[in-house]
């Protein structure tokens, strides 16, 4: 989601991000993603934890035809691209600065009959929810959303209100920092959180979390 200078290992591990097109295949499709790191940087280039929740997603792990889901910090788009190919109506969201790069890989990706059924949208997370229902998704996903501590409070805030109690969030993240687990535990004290997946290759890990009843708080 923010749009700023990111520490990762220099060298071969940056390489990739600097291709113009990321190319996957999911869904029976193949999916090309543009990249944009000199211009938008983060934002821009697909993570390895976005391409493990699309790997996840694939595999059926949850129920994606007809229901409405979203995903934070949507970047390029691939993770929302891939939801609305198997069959979920989709709100694709990130800051108003990405917004064009986005809707540029969505509409590059959706073929006529599916574009319909996803939504490019602006959410700045922690400002102006209220041009979002509270409880309006089923399912909200984000991926390599959690790394700026700065942003974690808004990120818990924005959560909060767009899951109901029958809401399933699905967050893939790589713990790089001891600022990632500190998330974590906010993240439980306001629902229930389980380790669902991980991808020991790309050492990237998925969290399921759901809103805890007032019951499992007494």
């Amino acid at each position: 989601m923010a749009l700023v200078p990111y520490e990762e290992t220099a060298g071969v591990g940056l390489q990739k991000f600097h291709k113009p097109l990321a190319t996957f295949s999911f869904a029976n499709h193949t999916i090309q993603i543009r990249q944009d790191w000199r211009q938008l940087g983060v934002a821009a280039v697909v993570w390895d934890a976005a391409v493990v929740l699309c790997t996840y997603l694939e595999m059926g792990a949850v129920e994606l035809r007809g229901c409405s889901a979203v995903e934070l910090g949507a970047g390029t788009g691939l993770v929302g691209i891939l939801a609305a190919l198997l069959g979920a109506h989709v709100t694709i969201t990130d800051r108003k600065v990405a917004l064009e790069f986005l809707k540029s890989n969505v509409q590059a990706n959706l073929p006529p009959h599916i574009q319909p059924n996803a939504v490019v949208k602006e959410l700045t997370w922690g400002q102006n929810l209220g041009s979002y229902s509270p409880g309006e998704f089923d399912l909200i996903l984000g991926a390599d959303i959690i790394y700026l501590e700065e942003t974690f409070a808004d990120l818990l805030q924005t959560l909060e209100h767009l899951s109901s109690k029958r809401s399933v969030i699905l967050l893939a993240c790589r713990i790089r920092y001891e600022r990632d687990n500190n998330f974590l535990a906010m993240l439980e004290r306001q629902f229930t959180v389980s380790k669902v997946h991980y991808d020991s290759e790309k050492d990237v890990h998925i969290y399921k979390a759901q809103k805890r009843n007032q019951r499992e708080d007494l």
